[in-house]
């Protein structure tokens, strides 16, 4: 029997994955459960529209992180923060603090988790920080850490 599986099942398989299972183990434990639907014509087509949908989001998250990215490309992102010697900062930039100011001074939100910052910046001047914002699409961003006067 053919069956839809609404969740990863282990040793089964993933959700809206369909697999044959028997029909005892289909009757007794897959559908009393909730964990399987029979895969006739209209669960069938639920799962296509399910799945169409899916990908026409994602294709809009796609356009959204290209457009994001030529926006990204054209900015300088200043930073000021209070700094000792040697152009040395107190304490330093973090992916947090660049995510924070970026949503703040143009409007464009990014997670930090996102910014991929090998190791927060601790020096004056200019760097070049690059940020995943989709599959395969790398903005990258500059960041020019002032001194606070």
């Amino acid at each position: 029997m053919k069956v839809i599986l609404l969740q990863d099942i282990k040793g089964i398989g993933k959700k809206d994955q369909i697999i044959n299972a028997s029909d005892g183990h289909a009757k007794n434990y897959l559908f009393p459960k909730k964990l399987a639907v029979p895969a006739d014509k209209e669960n069938m087509a639920k799962l296509e529209s399910k799945k169409s949908s899916e990908n026409h989001k994602k294709e809009l998250e796609k356009e959204a992180a290209i457009k994001n990215k030529e926006e990204i490309a054209k900015i300088t992102l200043k930073i000021a923060t209070k700094c000792g010697e040697n152009g040395r900062i107190f304490g330093s930039i973090t992916s947090k603090e660049i995510a924070e100011k970026l949503n703040e001074q143009y409007k464009i939100q990014v997670d930090k988790k996102k910014i991929m910052l090998e190791e927060p910046i601790k020096n004056l001047g200019t760097t070049n920080v690059e940020i995943k914002l989709y599959e395969g699409i790398i903005a990258t961003l500059k960041v020019m850490v002032v001194e606070e006067k």
